[in-house]
């Protein structure tokens, strides 16, 4: 189920931006598609596993439909950006969970669960805005998006260590992942960047 909520929130981050794009309804399927499943195909060919979409394509008619309603609805929205800004913050709260169940479920360490909760959240995010030719959002100035999704499977990873059961886990995820985004989206939360400093003049040198 988590799967099929991070593809259909993911798919419509990928038609908007196919609509900032005014690409045609061929090019929002194929970014939707791409959106939705990159995170999660990446996550299952590490993970040794059967990629989750084609061991269910109804993943891909879900992303497909996602598109299609995007393609026609797409111009009732004022602003694309923002609006797509605060759709993938939700998609990245559920991918995140996603990807921490997939490596939990198949007894990995937990050093692997927070990187695949990470990769699962981050990488569909970051191919859209690549092949779209936007700045990604998990590289922009000072935003908090990779730690966010960290956070949400660190929160994870200590919940269930904690020995809480698998759904308050999960729901702990969603919740600490959302709220980080919504905080850097809603009230600027950033952190620190690094600012260059122009070298230091030399000391002139001095006689024997």
């Amino acid at each position: 189920m988590l799967d099929y909520a991070s593809v259909a929130v993911f798919a419509v981050t990928g038609a908007l931006a196919a609509s900032r794009s005014q690409l045609d309804i061929v090019g929002f399927i194929f970014i939707a598609c791409l959106t939705a499943t990159g995170g999660g195909t990446t996550r299952d060919v590490i993970l040794d596993r059967t990629v989750f979409w084609v061991a269910d394509p109804v993943i891909l008619a879900v992303a497909t439909a996602a598109a299609v309603a995007v393609f026609l609805a797409a111009h009732l929205l004022e602003s694309r950006y923002r609006a797509l800004l605060w759709i993938d913050a939700f998609a990245l709260a559920v991918a995140v969970p996603a990807g921490v169940a997939a490596a939990t479920g198949t007894g990995q360490a937990w050093p692997i669960v927070l990187v695949m909760g990470t990769i699962t959240g981050c990488l569909g995010g970051l191919l859209r805005d690549v092949v779209c030719n936007e700045v990604p959002l998990v590289l922009k100035q000072g935003e908090l998006y990779v730690t966010c999704a960290f956070a949400g499977a660190l929160a994870a990873v200590l919940a269930a260590r904690a020995g809480l059961g698998p759904l308050p886990v999960l729901a702990l995820c969603a919740a600490v992942t959302l709220t980080l985004r919504a905080g850097s989206l809603a009230f600027g939360w950033r952190l620190p960047v690094y600012r260059a400093r122009p070298p230091r003049p030399e000391s002139p040198k001095r006689g024997p």
